[in-house]
């Protein structure tokens, strides 16, 4: 079964949704962006996230100390590291990482120390899908996450063209760039069943 990651959830209540909905990862955007979520936010939102629905802490370029510093406050499982970042970040981590990788139309997959890949637009958070023809996943050592531009009307294609192991949305779950809660359940519904649920 396919996991969903529900991003840049800042509410109380868009979490509760996703949780309730069967989201399997939470995104907390600590990057600058207008879903930035501050540690004392994201530590509380994750207070009512159960052991099972992973929390993850999403950077562009972190340093080491960032990421050590959030993973603990947060108690983050994940780390997704988007953007420039040293090979030796992902190293000895305290919890698990996801590289992002921005599909540019060279189809290049980076060899990543990273315990996961995420393959995402050439602007994350944009809504714009890449070029699925552009990225080839076979003899990829690890899992991946397929994330730009999905939505509920395109997920069930984009399962079906890659086999990931997670999708990944954000803005594909919001109307007037707020978190739609219907939205988020209709997506999740859509990638465990494949089916919408009602409008």
């Amino acid at each position: 079964m396919t996991k969903v990651k529900i991003c840049g959830l800042s509410t109380k209540e868009a979490v509760e949704t996703a949780v309730s909905a069967g989201a399997d990862y939470i995104g907390f955007v600590f990057a600058p962006s207008k879903r930035q979520v501050t540690l004392d936010q994201a530590s509380e939102l994750a207070e009512i996230i159960p052991a099972d629905v992973k929390k993850v802490g999403v950077f562009v370029s972190p340093s080491r100390a960032e990421l050590l510093e959030v993973i603990d406050k947060v108690s983050l499982d994940l780390v997704q590291v988007h953007g420039q970042v040293a090979d030796d970040v992902f190293e000895d981590l305290p919890c698990a990482s996801i590289q992002a990788v921005q599909v540019d139309g060279e189809g290049h997959v980076p060899n990543s120390q990273a315990d996961y890949l995420l393959f995402d637009a050439p602007v994350a958070g944009s809504g714009q899908t890449f070029d699925w023809a552009q990225l080839d996943t076979t003899g990829l050592a690890q899992p991946f996450f397929i994330a730009g531009g999905l939505k509920e009307d395109n997920v069930v294609q984009a399962i079906q063209h890659f086999t990931p192991y997670a999708v990944d949305v954000s803005s594909g779950v919001e109307t007037d760039g707020q978190k739609d809660h219907e939205k988020i359940r209709r997506f999740i519904e859509r990638v465990k069943h494949g089916i919408s649920g009602t409008k």
